[in-house]
């Protein structure tokens, strides 16, 4: 549009409110990241119908019945343009879970890999605690493009020390749990807990990983910075 000038006319613009951090598409909640609920449930599917099958046609029909059903996942989000990465991650884990089933010659074998793995993340997580570099806090800031300028301050250091430590204990009563489920040989109940402590116990350990995130974005991003990054003002700089 353009006046009788011929000048042309352009709507006012608001200016941003001094403080107020800009406006920008909303960051994937944890959950988002993991598939959303249809992705946790789809997460599952494959572990039911490995306990179900190894009940009624044993081992090897519920090897190939749970890569089978893992491999439909898969194809069934690749048809509804669904994210494949959920899919493609837990079509791997049911993969080698299998295997090893199959190789051990026991389905108690199929939840052998999950067991071991949280322990080695226990440790792994609680490692990077006591040498001061947490890892919830450095795949966090992988992930955001936000590195490790959080390091040099105190209290996000701390905050990230309570995400990562809230992950050890997530690591660790899974590990305790299924391990005693797999010494007693209950498959049945292993399979129960590996759903009822799989992805819901991860999720209420991203909250607080996400809590940390933004308390130590927060931080970083006021303008005076976090205490350890203030450059000192000199008399003659004020």
């Amino acid at each position: 549009m353009s006046d009788s000038t011929g000048t042309p006319h352009t709507e006012p613009t608001t200016p941003p409110v001094p403080g107020t951090p800009p406006q920008g598409p909303a960051r994937p909640t944890p959950l988002d990241s993991m598939g959303g609920t249809t992705g946790l449930v789809y997460m599952m599917l494959p572990i039911v119908a490995f306990v179900l099958a190894n009940a009624s046609l044993g081992l090897t029909a519920a090897t190939c019945t749970a890569i089978g059903v893992a491999l439909a996942v898969a194809a069934l989000r690749l048809v509804r343009k669904e994210p494949l990465q959920p899919a493609l991650s837990g079509l791997f884990g049911v993969a080698v879970a299998a295997f090893v089933a199959w190789k051990t010659g026991s389905a108690k074998g199929f939840f052998l890999t999950g067991i071991w793995s949280n322990l080695a993340l226990g440790v792994l997580f609680l490692l990077s605690v006591l040498v001061r570099r947490p890892l919830a806090g450095i795949v966090w800031g992988a992930l955001n493009g936000t590195g490790t300028a959080w390091l040099k301050d105190k209290p996000s250091r701390r905050a990230y020390d309570i995400a990562t430590l809230t992950l050890v204990g997530v690591f660790g009563v899974r590990f305790a749990v299924w391990q005693w489920l797999y010494d007693e040989d209950r498959t049945g109940w292993l399979a129960v807990a590996r759903i009822a402590m799989g992805y819901p116990l991860l999720a209420l350990a991203l909250l607080v990983v996400l809590w940390a995130g933004r308390r130590s974005a927060r931080r970083l991003k006021s303008p005076a910075g976090p205490p350890a990054t203030r450059r000192a003002v000199h008399p003659e700089e004020q």
